[in-house]
């Protein structure tokens, strides 16, 4: 007799029979009756508190071999405190219900092309009977993640093996809303199909043109254990990034017929099967042991508990999009999610429908840019000589500020040093610039200037006088000295023509000058293309931090008292925050990947180069437009108040104020406006916060200890 026939008999004889659990609520009501805590009861039981929670919620169901002696309490507490008559709990019963499996689905390739209309819904599976024997799971109550059916449970599960000292513990996966499930999965390729049959996991897609998300299953270092994985990796499989070909994990998923991407079997595996009518079959791992969060976007995420774990990623998941790997890949993922490069067509005349381009999107193939763009080593620049420098003649500079002076005699009197700033810099910056689209760069001579087409330009703009600009409608009189260049990240001035993104070249413009590009290389076709991106992270920035208590809105005086030691409120919402915010940095950094080891050497192609989102232009617009949006806001402080930054670098300024708080520094009129196109303090991108008050003594002193007169403040001062 097989293995299922025997489990098949066993349930056959729960049906018909046998000890029955009381309801969920009944628990509750026993043991609160009886004077036990949740905390003393999962002592007695060798459990944890949110075990018992999830008993009592109907989250999930006792297993053995925790189940009979639990019934025994229950029994006794029954019989001493029995239910008052028409009590609706009184009545103990454990529901289960078998239902057919349903057909396996044809098996899609890891992308092909999406059709827009979306794939039926499979109904729930609580139960699986096949071929005369069954497997039974016990029912939970899910906590619905969305309308979608299909993704009842949510986007993830932390997959965690359950504390037994024999070591025959059952598994569970603990999804968002403290759902958890039991997992019969009892190698990787049966957790795999069960991620996709049964556990209801994943999310539907941003666009409709578009793919839903793969169920992302996170392991912890019990769960590798269960299912024969290394709890860390040797040094050199860290060093390679994965699992050698030869691993027995990575044998046992090719055995049974699933495939691992390139990248192989590493933090951030995904393991699939070839697609069959269009519908992807695929789970995403994460290890976080393995250091797939890392601690820089992370925290400790990587320390906490399976249920606080899936709070945390569940919470990014549902305000970004399920991670795909490092927040710098997942927001660039998110990019493509919301405007993929293909949609499906109208019918043809044989009511078929073809994969055709998107409008709007970067296309589905890569991109080579022009010489002024690459990046040193990108194969465009394969001619050049060995240990060529390249200057600002010939390649364009587009990065964030690193800039600082000395201060003036009158600020060294001053009390304070007062460092604001600029909140998801880089995301404001992103909201509404204008970039190339799928078509190719075209190189023309001596170019009028648009400021409505993005490109490079190599347009000499020394000329401009920062003691004499246009603010607004009027011609105004600065300290140019006390300013840095709004055309270089260094801050000093250009001395000759240079290569320029259009909003740098446009601000040379507003500041009243005239330009004349010698030569550009232009994006005819373009468009607003990170809009939708950053209004999804600015949306989960502000919804995060108002879980911190800080709200939109507020005042100044009260966003400042509202940001004093915010974190602490909820520290698992904190971790979101910092992912969110590395999400907008990482994903504009990706666009500029540059090689990374493998054996590559200048002049060969790397594994980046291949997407058509490596597109360096577009990382260049949006840095320019945050380092001119700071140089503005800069020049109307001044010109209003004549106060001048001390530091600056990249979206943090350091001035000299007479008192410790930005209040200080940005002015504030009775009915609570401030400065018009300058800083602003709140919460939205593009406002900014209080980063740290030091003062001119500790300045002079750090400057002192490290050699560096000009040493930037900004970078010390939170």
């Amino acid at each position: 007799m097989s293995k299922e026939e025997d489990l098949f008999k066993a349930v056959e004889a729960l049906l018909a029979g046998g000890p029955r659990f009381p309801a969920p609520a009944e628990r509750a009501r026993l043991r609160e009756a009886a004077g036990v805590t949740q905390a003393a009861l999962a002592r007695a039981l060798d459990t944890t508190p949110q075990t018992i929670k999830n008993w009592e919620a109907g989250r999930s169901e006792p297993r053995p071999p925790r189940r009979a002696p639990y019934l025994a309490l229950l029994e006794g507490w029954a019989e001493r405190y029995p239910a008052a008559k028409g009590d609706a709990h009184a009545t103990p019963e454990l529901e289960l219900e078998l239902q057919p499996e349903p057909e396996p689905e044809p098996a899609p390739e890891p992308a092909p092309e999406p059709e827009p209309e979306p794939t039926p819904a499979p109904e729930p599976v609580k139960a699986v009977a096949r071929a005369g024997a069954a497997r039974v799971r016990r029912v939970a109550k899910p906590a619905p993640y969305d309308d979608d059916s299909r993704f009842a449970n949510g986007p993830l599960a932390v997959v965690d093996a359950d504390a037994d000292p024999d070591g025959a513990g059952g598994m569970s996966a603990y999804c968002v809303g403290g759902l958890v499930l039991d997992v019969p999965a009892r190698s990787l390729p049966e957790l795999v199909e069960w991620a996709l049959t049964e556990a209801r996991l994943g999310a539907p897609r941003l666009d409709g043109s578009g793919w839903d998300a793969d169920p992302l299953l996170v392991l912890t270092p019990a769960a590798l254990e269960r299912y024969g994985l290394p709890v860390e990796l040797t040094d050199d499989e860290r060093v390679a990034g994965r699992l050698p070909a030869g691993h027995p994990a990575v044998e046992e998923v090719e055995r049974a017929d699933w495939r691992l991407t390139r990248r192989g079997f590493g933090p951030w595996a995904r393991i699939y099967r070839p697609a069959q009518g269009g519908r992807r079959v695929c789970v995403q791992l994460c290890i976080p042991s393995w250091r797939a969060l890392d601690t820089r976007s992370w925290g400790a995420a990587a320390d906490l508990p399976p249920a606080e774990l899936a709070r945390v990623l569940g919470l990014y998941a549902s305000r970004v999009m399920t991670p795909r790997g490092s927040t710098a890949v997942t927001g660039l993922e998110l990019m493509t999610a919301l405007h993929p490069p293909t949609r499906a067509s109208e019918p043809d005349a044989e009511g078929r429908r073809h994969s055709v381009h998107r409008p709007g999107s970067l296309g589905k193939d890569p991109m080579d840019p022009p010489p002024c763009e690459a990046v040193d080593g990108h194969p465009v620049l394969a001619d050049l000589p060995r240990f060529h420098v390249r200057g600002p003649g010939e390649r364009i500079l587009e990065e964030a500020y690193d800039w600082a002076r000395e201060l003036t005699d009158e600020e060294c009197l001053k009390p304070h040093l007062v460092g604001i700033d600029v909140n998801m810099a880089f995301g404001a910056a992103a909201n509404g610039a204008v970039v190339g689209l799928a078509a190719p760069p075209v190189h023309t001579a001596s170019p009028v200037f648009d400021p409505k087409v993005p490109g490079a330009w190599l347009v000499d703009l020394s000329h401009v006088d920062l003691s004499r600009v246009r603010v607004g409608k009027e011609w105004t009189r600065l300290r140019g000295d006390l300013l840095p260049s709004p055309f270089t990240p260094t801050g000093e001035t250009p001395t000759g023509p240079a290569w320029y993104a259009t909003p740098t070249v446009a601000y040379a413009v507003e500041l009243g000058y005239d330009v004349a590009p010698l030569e550009g290389w232009l994006r005819p076709e373009a468009g607003r293309y990170l809009d939708g991106w950053y209004k999804r992270l600015r949306d989960a920035y502000v919804a995060t931090m108002a879980d911190l208590g800080v709200g939109d809105g507020l005042p100044a005086a009260d966003y400042l008292r509202a940001m004093e030691r915010y974190k602490e409120r909820d520290p698992e919402a904190a971790i979101v925050l910092d992912a969110i915010k590395n999400t907008v940095k990482g994903g504009i950094g990706k666009l500029q990947e540059k090689a990374r080891g493998g054996g590559w050497r200048p002049g060969l192609p790397w594994t980046a180069l291949a997407r058509p989102t490596w597109r360096p232009d577009i990382r260049a617009v949006v840095i320019s437009r945050a380092r001119i949006g700071m140089h503005r806001k800069m020049v109307a402080l001044a010109a209003a108040t004549g106060s001048y930054p001390i530091a600056v670098l990249s979206d943090c300024a350091v001035y000299a104020a007479d008192g410790p708080s930005p209040l200080d520094v940005l002015p504030y009129t009775p009915d609570g406006k401030t400065v018009p196109g300058s800083f602003r303090i709140g919460v939205s991108p593009g406002m900014v916060k209080h980063q740290g008050t030091r003062t001119p003594l500790w300045a002079e002193q750090l400057r002192e200890e490290t050699g560096d007169p000009l040493l930037n403040l900004a970078r010390y001062i939170a």
